[in-house]
């Protein structure tokens, strides 16, 4: 299959991205928002230079190595052959794991619906009142359709936010705590602090990870910080 080479890189090997999996890592260039905290502007605004046939020569070269692939950018599901690599993918053997900030609604129902994806790591970026300040983007209903389908369904999943201690106060911690209670959402929410010393879309300064220890809400929620 002849594709226009969506892939930026491939990260061979890691045992962080993917949980109790030897994985790699697939990276889409390109996505529907400007976070101001990504550190992967070369991917978000780059262009691809690999395509999925070569992604799939090197899988074959890995059976026996590696157990995951995630699918992560960028945006994955703003690929619509997407689908078709995926079906590829797991007729080798591999589990999936999707990265995705959740603004593919349909896509993503999609996919879960066909039995496509084994483990999704779902992005919250921020409340409705912060969304668009800071992914440049309005594309929050995107993301509650996302959640409420996934929350719905069987399919194994996490929620995560990346937090910049510009950006990200403890009342929006607060409130997006209660907001994923409100959804219905159980599992464990993973909060990460932004990465510091690298080039940022927003070229913001440190970060400091003022969140870590605070008291959270009383909710049914798990909350992780990592």
């Amino acid at each position: 299959m002849k594709d226009p080479a969506p892939i930026y890189n491939i990260t061979p090997f890691t045992l962080l991205d993917y949980p109790d999996k030897v994985a790699c890592v697939v990276w889409f260039a390109g996505c529907n928002m400007r976070c101001v905290y990504c550190y992967k502007p070369h991917i978000v605004l780059g262009k691809g230079s690999i395509n999925f046939e070569k992604v799939l020569e090197f899988l074959k070269s890995r059976k026996g190595i590696l157990e995951g692939v995630v699918l992560s950018g960028g945006e994955c599901t703003m690929h619509s052959k997407i689908i078709w690599l995926i079906k590829e993918i797991k007729a080798m053997g591999f589990f999936i794991k999707l990265d995705t900030n959740g603004s593919r609604p349909l896509m993503i129902e999609h996919l879960v619906t066909l039995g496509l994806v084994d483990y999704i790591a779902l992005d919250f970026k921020v409340m409705p009142d912060k969304f668009e300040e800071i992914t440049g983007s309005n594309l929050f209903e995107n993301f509650e359709r996302t959640l409420s389908f996934l929350v719905a369904s069987e399919q194994e999943f996490e929620v995560r936010t990346t937090v910049h201690s510009d950006l990200i106060k403890e009342k929006d911690f607060g409130d997006m705590v209660r907001y994923l209670s409100l959804m219905k959402y159980t599992g464990t929410y993973y909060i990460q602090n932004s990465v510091n010393g690298v080039p940022t879309i927003g070229n913001l300064g440190y970060s400091y990870n003022q969140l870590k220890g605070i008291a959270c809400p009383k909710h049914n929620i798990k909350v992780v910080f990592r």
